[in-house]
């Protein structure tokens, strides 16, 4: 079978960076991004696709920041509905639809997740459990997602739901509940697919160039690599740097959470998971901690919703008492408890929450209630400043296409620039097809996951499939040094011994790429 090999304008490199930026140094652009986490490649594809010159640039790298940290999953909002908040699951259950069929289905999959009653979990819970997943079932149909991706929930006896999942704690195991929901097969690939997208439509995608100054009319930027600054003019400019987003725009103010999550291997989990664990944090009706089976082997055990005041870290990292609300939590519902011996690694992520309630200029935000942090909406917010800069900052993955969309609109309402309707909500991204051609490809169905049909072209690199995923990161995902390669286009970086094993094979990947 033949396999469609990449189209070189989608391919990002340190030769493309290098024609990018001495391309607009010379000219101006329709719109200018600051931040390529998830929202901000959204932006750039958005605006590229209807019709835009984008020029989206990061101080760091692709998913460098909370983009890469989160729980890998594309959920309909079973938290949002025990909250009550009905809007933003139903916009979570649309956006699911699109990224499951037409966005990436390459990159999201159908996840089974059991949520079992036990003995210290009360009826009470499990009943709400119950009842959130009957209304996501609603959210679904209306979303018009077929049961081939998402099957019906259902009620599971104690032996069914051990027989889905033996890890779980026999004790006192009353029932469980089945339900399903799309996980992603990493959050930074989503980001480097989305990125390249923008690039195969004209986006000039250029990490490691730094905003050291933003206006509504450009920007001064700082080559982080030669030390060069330089300005650039843009008729519309967007902040999407997340956590960062009060530098660029002192008119916003956030109060960022932390989630983290531990990492595992399966052997931590005898007699396996089938299918993700859910339980709830005890003494709450609408927060839960889970753990997730990767197709690598490994397992994520979160998620923590905890205060992150003071400066802003690069890479955040779980607390104490974290790791230990994780471990007791999820060892509740299992057969082997969890211990810290069992931890191969771990990450968190910021969550950029605004601060308080919207003003006339903010749109979808929402009041924080008793200063919890868990309370702060999840809503996402754009914001035009005086001079005309567009901030956008909460929200969550799931629903990135919806905050680039608003995005865009509100920077091209602010300066009377007219545009097209998005339409990326049926665009699918470098390496979609349908399901039907991606199970025909002969290569792995974790490479499949991962790289969808370009995965043969992947594969075709090097015998060892690192080493080909490593070579296909730094020639055409934009990969400019190892840590680019380990901890964003691969996810070797989250466990140190692996990280450490495939050090040398990053530095031949990248030298190659230079030649």
């Amino acid at each position: 079978m033949t396999f469609q090999p990449a189209d070189p304008r989608t391919s990002l490199n340190a030769a493309r960076r290098r024609h990018d930026l001495d391309a607009v140094a010379d000219d101006a652009v329709d719109l200018l991004v600051v931040g390529l986490g998830i929202t901000g490649v959204g932006v750039a594809l958005d605006a590229a696709s209807r019709g835009l010159s984008v020029l989206a640039v990061d101080a760091h790298d692709l998913a460098f920041g909370t983009s890469r940290w989160s729980s890998k999953l594309v959920h309909g909002g079973l938290r949002y509905l025990a909250q009550g908040d009905v809007g933003l699951a139903w916009a979570s259950a649309r956006e699911r639809d699109a990224l499951m069929r037409h966005i990436a289905p390459h990159l999201v999959s159908p996840l089974p997740m059991i949520f079992p009653a036990h003995s210290d979990v009360s009826h009470v819970q499990s009943a709400a459990i119950g009842s959130a997943l009957v209304a996501g079932e609603a959210l679904r149909a209306a979303a018009r997602t077929g049961r081939a991706y998402l099957p019906r929930p259902r009620r599971l006896t104690a032996t069914e739901a051990l027989r889905l999942a033996p890890g779980l704690r026999r004790d006192g195991l009353r029932h469980a509940w089945l339900g399903w929901d799309g996980q992603l097969s990493d959050d930074a690939r989503l980001v480097v697919a989305v990125a390249r997208t923008a690039a195969g439509l004209g986006a000039r995608i250029v990490t490691r160039c730094r905003a050291v100054g933003l206006h509504g009319r450009g920007a001064e930027l700082r080559d982080e690599l030669t030390g060069e600054t330089f300005s650039v003019r843009a008729g519309m400019v967007v902040n999407a740097t997340g956590v960062w987003a009060g530098q660029l725009a002192p008119d916003i103010a956030l109060r960022p959470s932390r989630g983290s999550h531990l990492v595992f291997r399966s052997e931590a989990f005898p007699g396996g998971l089938g299918a993700a664990i859910t339980t709830p944090v005890p003494g709450s009706s609408s927060r839960f901690v889970f753990a997730l089976p990767q197709p690598d082997g490994r397992v994520y055990v979160g998620l923590t919703d905890e205060p992150a005041d003071g400066p802003i870290p690069d890479v955040p990292t779980p607390s104490d008492a974290e790791v230990d609300m994780l471990l007791s939590t999820m060892s509740a519902a299992l057969a082997t408890p969890l211990t810290r011996d069992d931890v191969v690694g771990s990450f968190a992520g910021l969550r950029p929450l605004l601060a308080h309630g919207p003003d006339p200029t903010i749109g979808g935000g929402a009041r924080s209630r008793a200063g919890n942090r868990a309370d702060l909406s999840r809503r996402h917010v754009v914001h035009a400043s005086a001079d005309g800069v567009v901030t956008v900052v909460g929200g969550k993955l799931t629903t990135y296409r919806r905050m680039a969309a608003d995005a865009v609109d509100l920077a091209a309402a602010t300066r009377a620039v007219p545009v097209p309707p998005s339409g990326t909500a049926r665009l699918p991204l470098v390496g979609a097809a349908s399901p039907r051609r991606l199970a025909s490809l002969p290569v792995s169905r974790s490479m499949v996951w991962r790289y969808g049909t370009e995965a043969a072209e992947v594969q075709a690199l090097d015998p060892d499939p690192l080493a080909a995923q490593l070579i296909w990161g730094a020639r055409h995902e934009g990969a400019l040094d190892i840590d680019d390669l380990l901890d964003r286009r691969t996810r070797v970086g989250l466990v140190g011994s692996d990280r450490d094993a495939a050090t040398a094979a990053a530095r031949d990947a990248l030298a190659g790429a230079a030649v």
